[in-house]
Parts: structure tokens; sequence; C-alpha cells
């Protein structure tokens, strides 16, 4: 949906009623409120009637949105509707054997619909529990590695991602190459590092692990540069786009990858327990099979996950959130989220000794965010900073560490926060700043 509907208050209410089955003055009056302050004036009217869709809790401004999505109201009665007909139709709709198994008709719609959103084959896609597990499948299955053979990754990627790269030093005899993204974090700087990593790696070295966005700091990083620089060179790169789906507005042809981890929970609102693997499907035998999968055939790309009991219902509501996502548009929720960060890192960036750890570079950020202060270089300022913000001004935000360069604090705004939410924040940083010099 382009940008230009939001620009009317009626058309806003009746994309409303209409799309999701509900409109701002149907919403429950606190969060009604909390979405039509004053400082939201000069916004369109109809992102105005965002936060209307949600019920969260506003006595505190949630500004950590990174870990999972919130489900509007709308995605939130699908998903109950599917659990209570999960409950209702039990094993008469997973069970293979029983005449008109429903299971995989279902499932592969729901496969078919994540497909349709990132324009590649149904069949090159199965689903998962989280975007971590998607990942840890792709690294820990990845078959072309021999002792001694070389993988890498960077300071800015996933905890449990670099978990697993460091597990196939014991697992698979390789050698591992960590290094530091660079601060700035500006394109030249970024592509020049990985530059610079791949051509003093050994001849050995097979697997790049990237972070489309990272968690530690919000950068989002020049991926199909990346992917194709290491291609050249004969290295395989295995994308982490946990946080970029139903976030920054992309297809994996965009992207020239080859395998791609996604999290369907976080930016699309899905419910909790939903993720997806891509593989391109030349590719598909450079990924072992799950733990020697032999329920599904070893040429289907189901085989690269567990064919274990999951959460139906969850699965089942993607589709509902891929309509919700795509009816707001996929560049207009981009550029939204992004004003969002805008809003609040133009009032704070005059804060003496303030950094942000992500470029105004509108194809280097999302809506995540982290800044440091001088004395954050120590993980527990950090901790500290984000318990007086929670503690003294009711704003949620969480403390990263791992970053080379230092510890930081996220800030993650999403649709349901307002910039009366952002101001707090601001007013907060410009009042606690001097303690953390």
């Amino acid at each position: 949906m382009d940008r230009r509907f939001f620009t009317t208050s009626a058309a806003g209410a009746a994309f409303a009623a209409a799309v999701w089955g509900q409109t701002p003055a149907a919403a429950h009056t606190a969060t009604h409120t909390a979405g039509d302050t004053g400082a939201d004036a000069d916004m369109p009217t109809g992102i105005r009637d965002l936060p209307a869709l949600w019920d969260v809790d506003r006595s505190v401004a949630n500004l950590e949105n990174a870990y999972w999505g919130v489900m509007p109201r709308s995605i939130e009665r699908e998903y109950l509707e599917q659990t209570r007909f999960l409950n209702r139709r039990n094993v008469l709709f997973v069970r293979d054997g029983i005449p008109g198994n429903e299971r995989t008709e279902a499932m592969d719609q729901v496969r078919a619909e994540v497909a349709r959103l990132m324009a590649a084959p149904k069949e090159e896609f199965v689903l998962t529990r989280n975007g971590t597990e998607a990942m840890q499948n792709l690294i820990m299955q990845y078959g072309r590695l021999q002792p001694g053979d070389s993988v890498m990754y960077a300071d800015l990627d996933y905890d449990e991602m670099q978990q697993a790269m460091e597990s196939l030093r014991h697992h698979r005899g390789a050698n591992v190459i960590t290094f530091a993204i660079p601060e700035p974090a500006t394109t030249a700087n970024i592509l020049a590092a990985y530059e610079e990593q791949l051509r003093k790696a050994p001849a050995g070295l097979k697997l790049l692990l990237v972070t489309h966005m990272s968690n530690r700091t919000g950068i989002v990083m020049p991926v199909r540069e990346i992917v194709e620089m290491a291609r050249a060179r004969g290295v395989d790169t295995l994308v982490d786009a946990t946080q970029t789906i139903g976030h920054i507005d992309f297809t994996l042809p965009d992207m020239n990858a080859d395998f791609v981890g996604f999290s369907l929970h976080k930016w699309l609102c899905a419910p909790l327990g939903t993720g997806a693997i891509w593989i391109r499907g030349s590719r598909l035998r450079d990924i072992e099979t799950c733990m020697g999968n032999t329920l599904v055939p070893a040429d289907d790309t189901r085989s690269r996950a567990s064919a274990g009991t999951v959460n139906f219902a969850a699965a089942l509501t993607v589709p509902k959130a891929i309509a919700f996502h795509e009816r707001i548009g996929g560049r207009a929720k981009q550029e939204h989220l992004q004003g969002l960060r805008n809003h609040w890192v133009e009032r704070a960036r005059d804060i003496k000794g303030l950094q942000i750890l992500t470029p105004d570079d509108p194809e280097r950020h999302g809506a995540v965010t982290s800044f440091r202060l001088p004395a954050m270089k120590d993980y527990a300022q950090a901790q500290r900073m984000a318990k007086i913000l929670l503690e003294k001004h009711r704003v949620l935000t969480v403390a990263r560490k791992g970053i080379a360069r230092g510890s930081a604090v996220r800030v993650t705004p999403t649709l349901y926060n307002t910039r009366a939410e952002l101001d707090r924040l601001v007013k907060a940083l410009h009042k606690e700043a001097a303690a953390f010099r």
C-alpha cells in the first residue's frame, strides 16, 4: 500500500474497519488516547490510528520491541480461533493415514504465503519455531565443511548464532575467525571491513555468517554486496534475517543469497513460535537433513528441520499476519518505523557524549538503534542506564553487550508506539546523561 494512503482520517478509519475488523473508535479508551496526543498532531492521521489497533500496557513506554512483535487484536483473534479449531479438530487435523488429512495442505498454504512475500518458490522453504532454530539448523547442517576449513562471523551477530559457529570448532574441526564491525558503521566502512577479512582469510574459508540487521546496534548490513564479495572467493554466506522480514522492505532476489533464516514472530507480528528457513533449490544438497531426518525425502526442503509436534495454531495464523503487513505496505511500514527512530535520534543528538550506533543513511537502519554514552564501555553501566530509564521514567529499553567497541542501550519502537512515548525517552536521556559521561 502506498504511504499516501495515510493522509486522511476518513481513509484511515475505513482502512482499519475494512481490513482489521475494527476502527480506532472501537479500541480501548486508554490505548486510543495514548495514540492521539499533541505530540503526534503533525503525523498523517492514518498512521496515528495504528497504535489503537493494539492492546498494550501504556503505563510503560515499551521501546523494547526487537524481542518479538506484539500481535494486534485482529491477529490475536485469528490465533485464538486457530487454537480453538485445533482443540476441536485435534488429531483429525494432523494425523497421517486418516482420510482427508488436512495438515499437509494447510501448512503448505502457510509456506506458500511466506514464499509469496519473499518472492521465492514455496518448495524452497521449511517452517521452523523461530529464527534461532532456523539459523542454527543452517549452521550446524552446513555440509561443505571439512576438518581444518574455516568459518567467520562478526561481533554484531547474534549470541546464539555465534555459539553455533563456535561449536563447529568442536563438532566439525573448523577454525573460527572473528572480527569487529567498524564504528561508525557506514556502508563504505562495513564493505571495507568484509573485504579486508575475506582477503586475508586462509584459503580454507568456507562459511561466512552475516546478520541482515544486528540485534545489538540495529545496523542494517549491505547483504547483497557482502554475499557477492564472498561468493567471488568461493565462500558461502548464511544470512540471518530474523530482524528484517516485515521490517525492511526486501525480497530474496534482492539479497542474491543461497541460505537465509527468518523469524516470523518479530516484525510480522505472527504468534510466538514461528520462523522459516529458505534454501535455494540448487543448493539444497549443501545443507544436510536435520539429524538424519528420514521422515521426509532428502530432496524435500522440509527435511532440513525437525518433524516434531509444533504449535500448529501459531503457524496457521501466519497468513493473517502477512495480510496485515501487506495492507500497510512494506515500504510504507519501513519508512514509518524509520521515522520513529529518527524522531528520538534527532532530538537526542545534541546530548553531550551521546553516540548513535546507526548512521542516518536509510539503507543502514530501520527502527532499531542503540546509543552509548562514555561510561557505557562497561555492560553494567549500560544495564544501569536501562534500569534508570525504566524505574524513574517508565521507559523500557535493553542493555546490549558483545559489541567490540563497548556496550550500549538499544531502543526499538514499533507500530503501536507514539511520538509522545519517544519524547518521554528523549526527556529522560537529557536528564540522566550527565551521570554517564
